[in-house]
């Protein structure tokens, strides 16, 4: 799996960061996954390969605006462009008549189905490709992260059950190793029920904002990735005294230290830090404060920054997008 970054600032945007989103994008094929859809989302999406039509479903954390002030206009823009597919959106109940209202009063028409879901209610959501979970994470307003988990990744045949079961080799072992259901002796053969997958399956979660990492112990412990906030500096916080219910680089890092996290990204930072390193605050103090508590795969996440999950389970920048 990859993870494309949309948006890395929190609340505003900068001449450098727009605001949050995240896109989780299929191991195999072009599907792909948005994670909270803030302002401007739409206009990130054209610097990048990724396609609306190729879109299999929205996620939104929590209600705030820099989360998913661009889903009306994502919206309106995927069925201008021609999507048919139905679209699950995964969305705080109270954003559902905001939705509607938005797309009315705008006479827009979408030529899809659009399904908004609440995820107060939500159980989960799967695709052929991977199952998607969710955790209650603390924040000024309910918040949720959401857990990726690939479905039986890079699936190979069956052959010791094909063999028991007297299929004889040939095109019906291509077409079931294709996906393809196959009739034999009268029976259907579903290819699901022949295929294993050839590796363990990755996870990664992308939490939307989150003051209590703890929140993520149980998730956390077999996760390939962790994707969270890391708006402040502790340092700040301690010299505000606030944290808006936001998470320090410090705190964020001291429990994936704790949880054995391999791959931790920061994301959500404070507009305060600039890029400029002659600049004060700048963004190397988050990078500062979270290696000092954390000393496995750090990244910190930029705009159109393209990563992958490689075979060794170390998350790799490709060529930025």
């Amino acid at each position: 799996m990859d993870l494309l970054f949309l948006g890395t600032s929190a609340g505003i945007p900068t001449k450098a960061r727009n605001v949050s989103a995240t896109a989780v994008i299929e191991a195999t094929g072009s599907g792909w996954y948005l994670v909270d859809c803030g302002e401007a989302t739409q206009h990130q999406l054209l610097h990048t390969p990724l396609s609306v039509h190729d879109l299999r479903a929205i996620f939104i954390s929590h209600v705030h605006g820099d989360h998913c002030f661009g889903l009306p206009g994502l919206l309106a823009s995927a069925g201008m462009s021609g999507r048919r597919e139905p679209l699950d959106v995964i969305l705080p109940t109270s954003l559902h008549d905001w939705v509607r209202l938005g797309l009315a009063v705008s006479d827009t028409y979408l030529p899809f189905e659009l399904r908004l879901l609440a995820v107060e209610d939500f159980v989960g959501w799967r695709s052929a490709s991977v199952q998607v979970s969710a955790v209650q994470l603390s924040h000024r307003v309910p918040s949720r992260g959401y857990v990726f988990t690939e479905v039986n990744p890079e699936p190979r045949l069956d052959t010791a059950r094909l063999e028991a079961e007297h299929i004889p080799r040939g095109p019906l072992w291509g077409q079931l190793a294709q996906g393809i259901a196959v009739v034999h002796q009268g029976r259907t053969l579903d290819p699901q029920d022949y295929l294993r997958a050839s590796r363990a399956p990755r996870k990664i979660i992308v939490c939307g904002d989150n003051d209590r990492p703890e929140l993520l112990a149980e998730v956390a412990k077999d996760a390939d990735v962790l994707v969270h906030e890391a708006t402040f500096t502790q340092a700040l916080i301690e010299r505000t005294g606030a944290s808006f219910g936001h998470s320090s680089a410090a705190a964020i890092a001291q429990f994936a230290q704790d949880a054995g996290v391999r791959n931790l990204v920061l994301t959500h930072f404070s507009a305060r830090y600039q890029g400029d390193p002659r600049r004060s605050p700048n963004i190397d103090d988050i990078r500062n404060e979270a290696r000092a508590h954390y000393d496995r795969h750090l990244i910190l996440a930029q705009d159109l920054h393209r990563y992958h999950l490689d075979r060794s389970a170390r998350l790799v920048p490709e060529a930025n997008v």
